[in-house]
């Protein structure tokens, strides 16, 4: 969909003779709060007994708190590509974990998750973590000039973000597609294939790192920390990792202050817990787990700060939050944080198998929360709800048509997201780091057979990755301890039908 037609699009939404403050005046704020690497059993709301996240704790209390919500993927990148665009991430190539050097995965003529708040008449930002890609091509960005296509091409009007993620380079800040703080006698060069010369990196110069890898993570060296890539200049723009927290959440409480008067959609994605985990002085020690621990109590620090804004602003009541993360936990992934050593008897998953990249629940069941005070009846659901529907779910709240062929696998879900005794999903495809795919329903989980390893030893992960089939009866062994696809073949066939269904039908 190109711009011009956004824009004429954007006009049908508005009722013939209603003004534009009449139509805002209606409309509730939506913050969408994703939390990076956080599990289920991570938060104290979902029974965490060794790592206290009292904001989080309240804001579960005002709203409803779900058992049973997943991201799409169990990885970062084709999660937050389904959530903003409606759309399974495996339908579409080039949707795994980006570089951060990446060009945009998300298209302009792309309808967005954004884009249907625009549509109804929301201010649109995204604050935080990208990893969606910068630019036309992967190594092509200017990144000392306007990096485009960027969030402004798929319906954001403001942006602050890191590129990509905390462990890949570049570690800037871009603000409006533009690197802040950045010196024109310094420009950055950014490459994914070799090195600068004269550039030290984590590989060959250990003894300038404060924290050290445990797998990969070697390349160059920002602020004591090797990453993932290989950068050059740019020095005045470089991050602080423990300023990162307090840096976004300024600027999503900028955009909500400045917003105020007016409906507003944020899409505020946190660092926290991703690596490298480099909390803030003030929460060092917080947890007596680490700085993974102590990068939770950060978060929940982060949502704090946005509940107590909307509430001095006396917008609270006028504003939808939902909480979630992009995946399932992990504990080692790349780091020599001491996170393993002082896990404790902390399940970041919970009673879920699996984690990051798995295909078992632990990769994709995440925490799942929404509060509207006043509008949303508070309590715990247990309905099988995807972030891949959002965009139809608020469709339905604000009363916008989605476009023809735009966000194809999102589904409106808004009686159960709101907890008015609506139904979830009756089926739900999710993936894995292998891009192998399971199925699931209220009770059952089929995981197809597919290539790849077990168990990743670096990370400690099972995958799920088996070349036979497999069934779960979520209702008894939620665990999924049990393989019981011989003894179930009319249910693996049945499953197995409906993955290839979903699979051909968009």
């Amino acid at each position: 969909m190109n711009t011009l037609t956004k824009f004429i699009y954007s006009l049908s939404v508005i009722p013939l003779g209603m003004l534009p403050q009449q139509v805002f005046s209606q409309k509730p704020n939506v913050v969408f709060i994703y939390a990076d690497d956080i599990g289920y059993g991570d938060l104290s709301c979902n029974g965490a007994k060794t790592i206290k996240t009292p904001n989080i704790e309240m804001l579960a209390n005002q709203g409803v708190r779900f058992t049973n919500m997943h991201s799409a993927a169990a990885t970062c990148t084709p999660s937050r590509y389904a959530l903003l665009t409606g759309e399974y991430a495996w339908r579409k190539e080039g949707t795994g974990i980006a570089t951060g050097d990446a060009g945009s995965i998300i298209r302009p003529d792309r309808y967005t998750l954004a884009d249907m708040f625009k549509s109804a008449g929301y201010q649109t930002g995204a604050v935080g973590k990208w990893h969606l890609g910068l630019g036309d091509k992967t190594g092509t960005q200017d990144w000392n000039g306007h990096i485009t296509p960027g969030p402004s091409d798929i319906g954001f009007d403001y942006s602050f973000i890191l590129a990509a993620t905390g462990d890949r380079v570049p570690c800037v800040y871009v603000e409006n597609e533009y690197v802040i703080n950045l010196d024109s006698k310094d420009p950055i060069s950014v490459s994914y294939e070799k090195n600068f010369e004269g550039e030290p990196t984590g590989k060959l110069n250990p003894e300038l790192l404060k924290m050290h890898p445990s797998h990969g993570h070697d390349m160059s060296i920002v602020n004591g920390i090797s990453r993932i890539g290989f950068m050059k200049g740019g020095k005045s723009a470089l991050w602080k990792d423990e300023e990162i927290a307090d840096m976004i959440t300024g600027r999503a409480l900028s955009f909500i202050e400045k917003n105020k008067d007016k409906p507003f959609f944020l899409y505020f994605a946190t660092q926290d817990a991703h690596v490298p985990r480099v909390p803030s002085p003030r929460f060092v020690g917080a947890s007596g787990m680490g700085p993974r621990g102590d990068a939770i109590i950060e978060f929940d620090w982060s949502v704090g700060e946005l509940m107590k804004t909307l509430q001095k602003l006396g917008i609270d009541k006028n504003t939808i939050i939902i909480l979630s993360s992009d995946n399932g936990p992990v504990v080692d992934d790349g780091y020599k944080d001491h996170a393993v050593e002082l896990l404790g008897n902390h399940k970041p998953a919970g009673e879920f198998r699996g984690g990051k990249y798995s295909s078992f629940e632990g990769g994709t069941r995440v925490p799942g929360i929404l509060s509207w005070p006043g509008k949303v009846k508070p309590g715990v659901s247990d309905q099988l709800l995807c972030q891949v529907d959002m965009m139809a779910t608020f469709a339905e709240l604000l009363k916008v048509k989605i476009p023809s062929g735009a966000a194809p696998d999102s589904e409106n879900y808004l009686a159960a997201w709101l907890n008015k005794g609506g139904k979830g999903r009756e089926y739900l495809v999710l993936q894995n780091l292998h891009n192998n795919l399971s199925i699931e329903n209220r009770i059952w989980k089929y995981i197809a057979p597919g290539k790849g390893p077990a168990y990743g030893k670096e990370t400690n992960t099972e995958f799920g990755n088996l070349e036979q089939d497999q069934l779960y009866d979520l209702s008894t062994d939620i665990g999924e301890k049990n393989n019981v696809a011989v003894q179930n073949p009319t249910i693996v066939e049945k499953l197995r039908v409906k993955l290839d269904q979903i699979k051909t039908a968009k």
